[in-house]
């Protein structure tokens, strides 16, 4: 199939096959896999917390033939036989403003309904909009919720794996709505546990378990009661600030820290000069 076919600004794609696929979190709660594509070329370039797109074959809406979909690497490895990319999928929804119907996310329900054996379309890989500053004193602040995390696990390990010896003080402020949803973070692979012994080091997994709660009220819950060392380092002009996963948590952020600030107003000014400063990085979704 001709690249032609695909979207405009898609100007080549690779073949992936699905290697395994299996649930991480229990039926009680929302289903995310961790599926490996495999793609048989020893020499794809790629880098971990970089960005594949997902096609999506058709018919969709609006006559589209493709529907075009971005994922972050979570983890990849290079074999003799070509490399194994890790994805982690969680099985999305959306509710229509109008109707109110539900209706299941294409790009997620396709990878997550995908069996082993079966090809995947992939374009990319792009480039991670995370990038190490060159400053090692550096402070960097992370946010994220559900596989929002993904960007964050590659991002440390090229910090304190590769660069060694990193001096500024790093902060990752995750949110779950339980416990299972730690699979994101150190149960599934203990990636992060690796880096608790660094000086400059610290996780903050935040947990709420109520009703009507998401993984963005679980964020708020652990901003909030670590709003004063947050707001510290936002002061500093050496403090970069990533944030990634559902952009109803990059709002509950910009709503606490314009309390923090005294006014939206105020808020934004800080905000707009970290973007200013290309201190501010987000990497949100629906």
């Amino acid at each position: 199939m001709s690249d032609s076919e695909f979207e405009p600004g898609i100007t080549s794609t690779t073949q992936a096959v699905v290697r395994a696929s299996r649930r991480i979190t229990p039926d009680s709660t929302d289903e995310v896999r961790q599926i490996v594509l495999h793609i048989n070329e020893p020499a794809y370039y790629f880098m971990e917390g970089q960005t594949l797109g997902v096609l999506t074959p058709g018919p969709h809406p609006y006559g589209n033939k493709y529907h075009h979909r971005y994922y972050t690497i979570a983890k990849a490895n290079a074999a003799d036989d070509g490399v194994d990319l890790e994805l982690l999928v969680r099985r999305c929804f959306y509710i229509d403003e109008v109707s109110g119907e539900e209706y299941p996310g294409e790009a997620s329900h396709y990878l997550c309904n995908a069996q082993v054996g079966d090809s995947i379309t992939l374009t990319g890989p792009y480039r991670s909009p995370f990038r190490i500053p060159a400053d090692n004193s550096s402070n960097l602040l992370m946010l994220g919720t559900g596989t929002g995390i993904a960007p964050f696990r590659a991002f440390l390990g090229r910090i304190y794996d590769e660069q060694k010896g990193w001096k500024g003080q790093v902060r990752l402020f995750y949110g779950a709505r339980n416990g299972t949803e730690m699979l994101y973070m150190n149960d599934l692979n203990n990636d992060l546990t690796n880096y608790y012994d660094q000086g400059t080091f610290r996780a903050i997994q935040a947990v709420h378990q109520g009703v009507l709660s998401d993984a963005g009220d679980a964020l708020k819950s652990g901003v909030e009661n670590h709003l004063d060392e947050i707001w510290t380092l936002l002061q500093s002009p050496k403090t970069h600030v990533y944030l990634a996963g559902m952009k109803k948590a990059a709002a509950m952020f910009d709503r606490t820290m314009s309390e923090k600030a005294g006014s939206e107003s105020a808020w934004n000014e800080l905000k707009q000069q970290l973007a200013d400063d290309k201190r501010w990085t987000e990497l949100t979704y629906i």
